[in-house]
């Protein structure tokens, strides 16, 4: 993702006629991959090396409320910023979710069904699938922000893209988790 993604991001917006300065995708990936990244493996090792594997797990208990609050409230925020556009548009966002939701399904599916095939267990492939299916919409509504404003129809289409996603990916979840057997 950090290497590929400047350039399909690039390229995409290229055929839409879109121009992003190179070094405004470039600090995207560093700003909202990389250093959260590297963050968060710094603070795992520090945790690890000082307190164990014990340690490492009571701090993600502590942090798995905050880190849900957290999601939660930047949707609101985001809907809230979009309501409007999200009500005043129904055939827009129905043209933006249903390529979303078949987009999910089938990579969800697809990754799911290959995993098992190739002999992966339900804890690997279940996670697989939800990788495969992922959109980072969440980079992209930064990115979307960042450059277009919150008002704008890019803006819009990542946040439509997060509505439609967040409970498309539970009900993969729900899926995976039922083909457990």
């Amino acid at each position: 993702m950090i290497i590929v993604f400047a350039p399909i991001v690039g390229f995409l917006l290229g055929l839409s006629a879109i121009s992003v300065p190179w070094d405004t995708l470039l600090l995207s990936v560093a700003l909202y991959i990389i250093v959260p990244v590297a963050l968060a493996q710094m603070l795992r090792r520090l945790l690890l090396s000082r307190h164990g594997q014990k340690g490492l797990d009571a701090a993600l208990a502590k942090l798995a409320p905050i880190s849900l609050i957290s999601l939660l409230t930047t949707l609101v925020l985001l809907f809230g910023f979009q309501g409007t556009q999200l009500l005043a548009q129904p055939l827009v966002i129905a043209l933006l979710a249903i390529p979303i939701l078949i987009q999910v399904y089938f990579n969800a599916g697809l990754a799911y069904v290959l995993n098992r095939a190739l002999g992966e267990e339900h804890c690997v492939a279940g996670p697989s699938a939800l990788i495969g299916a992922s959109n980072f919409f969440e980079l992209a509504v930064a990115a979307a922000i960042g450059l277009f404003g919150i008002q704008s129809g890019a803006a819009l289409a990542t946040v439509v893209g997060v509505l439609i996603e967040v409970p498309v990916m539970l009900s993969v979840v729900k899926i995976v988790n039922a083909s457990a057997a």
